[in-house]
């Protein structure tokens, strides 16, 4: 084989997660404003706390696609803020299940994927493979 190694197996999987829980934030993202516009319009809530609800649903996706992205050009950056952003989503998650289903029939299991992907990328990315990977001369 021609060129620098591959990016191993278990590396690859996690970014896999990353790109798919990165699609589902920012889709629920949208779904979540679009339902806060229609009870913002019926109940004159406040916008304020719509917009940092969407803002951070819509961040927390993009930072995770951009994770993802970053995957190729390797450094230990990428790899411990990837380790925060999984840790992050795990309380999360776990808030989420500690406050029961409160947000309706659309987020029914939402935490629970959450935490499994969660869990795995973070899982993934403490292992020694992920260590060597991020970590060797570009």
């Amino acid at each position: 084989m021609y060129g620098h190694p591959g990016m191993p197996g278990l590396i690859r999987g996690a970014r896999v997660l990353l790109f798919v829980m990165g699609g589902m934030q920012l889709t629920v993202g949208v779904l979540v404003a679009g339902l806060l516009a229609g009870v913002l319009a019926n109940d004159g809530g406040s916008i304020a706390d719509a917009v940092a609800i969407v803002g951070v649903l819509l961040g927390l996706g993009a930072l995770s696609i951009v994770l993802g992205a970053k995957f190729a050009t390797r450094g230990g950056g990428v790899r411990v803020a990837t380790i925060v952003y999984a840790s992050l989503m795990i309380m999360t998650c776990l808030g989420s299940l500690g406050l029961g289903d409160g947000f309706g029939p659309i987020f029914t299991g939402g935490p629970v994927i959450g935490l499994a992907c969660s869990g795995v990328i973070l899982a993934l990315m403490i292992t020694a493979q992920a260590g060597a990977w991020f970590n060797r001369p570009r």
